[in-house]
């Protein structure tokens, strides 16, 4: 398949861990870690071991131990930085963390592959007129409220593209995100050279038949909801939400990025490539 004009962004960038190799020895390593009692346990080891420093402003990399919450919530904190994330799992599914070994970091983390991710950014217009904008690393979704279904009209680059989506909700995600709910909601899982997003339908009781769509990196998403008083939805960027929303508009930010590091072994983009092929 022909290369979008921006994937090589979002190809492991093997300089960047020659960047980091230069300094085995000397690295100023951040070891953060969610609340968890694993993670906590690996956060006490790994400084017992590693001569850290205290805050990530004053690290070469940041070592997030935890689950994959703990590194999207990391990732959005020192989106734009330009302070790598090199995450190890203390958490349960761990797809975008690395294998939790406490021998040979900074050797391991001289060799990792730095990716870039582009967030997507979410404006939300609530009922009452205010305005809150977040970002994700993994999608943007809208879901109903209470037992009445939600209706949506969605808009692409200002097309209408379908009017009167009636469903529990809908998504739009990125590659990254597109192993995550999208897949659950049985969206397509995206490679990272792809260059689009994955538009999915969450529950569509009408029409029955629309699966979504595979929308290019570019686009602008509207979702325009009806029924506001009768169906109340909310919207969700990750983790943060805001509820009782008339309007929202997602796109990609392509203006800041996360820098995520993983073993050349168990990169993401092959991550994603042995998903398309689990039983």
């Amino acid at each position: 398949m022909p290369e979008g004009p921006d994937s090589a962004d979002n190809r492991p960038d093997e300089r960047a861990g020659e960047r980091v190799g230069e300094r085995v020895g000397t690295l100023r390593i951040c070891f953060v870690s969610s609340e968890a009692e694993k993670a906590q346990q690996a956060l006490g080891a790994l400084k017992s071991q590693y001569h850290g420093v205290e805050t990530p402003e004053e690290a070469d990399v940041v070592v997030a131990l935890g689950g994959d919450g703990f590194m999207l919530h990391t990732l959005r904190a020192l989106i734009g930085t330009g302070k790598p994330i090199y995450g190890m799992n203390r958490g349960t599914v761990g797809f975008l963390m690395n294998e939790y070994r406490t021998g040979g970091l900074e050797e391991r983390l001289a060799s990792a592959q730095a990716l870039k991710l582009y967030p997507l950014r979410m404006r939300a217009t609530r009922v009452d007129g205010t305005i809150e904008e977040a970002i994700a690393i993994n999608e943007v979704s809208v879901f109903r409220e209470t037992r009445q279904a939600a209706k949506i009209d969605i808009r692409v680059d200002g097309v209408a593209r379908l009017n009167g989506l009636v469903c529990d909700g809908a998504l739009v995600a990125t590659p990254a995100g597109s192993t995550a709910y999208n897949l659950s909601a049985h969206g397509p899982i995206v490679p990272l050279g792809a260059g689009v997003l994955a538009l999915t339908p969450i529950s569509a009781f009408r029409p029955r038949r629309w699966r979504g769509a595979l929308l290019p990196q570019s686009a602008h998403v509207d979702f325009e909801i009806r029924n506001t008083q009768k169906r109340p939805v909310s919207a969700v960027a990750d983790s943060t939400e805001v509820r009782d929303v008339r309007h929202v508009s997602i796109h990609e930010d392509r203006g800041i990025a996360a820098t995520i590091m993983f073993d050349p072994e168990h990169n993401l983009e092959e991550r994603i490539l042995k998903e398309q092929f689990a039983a």
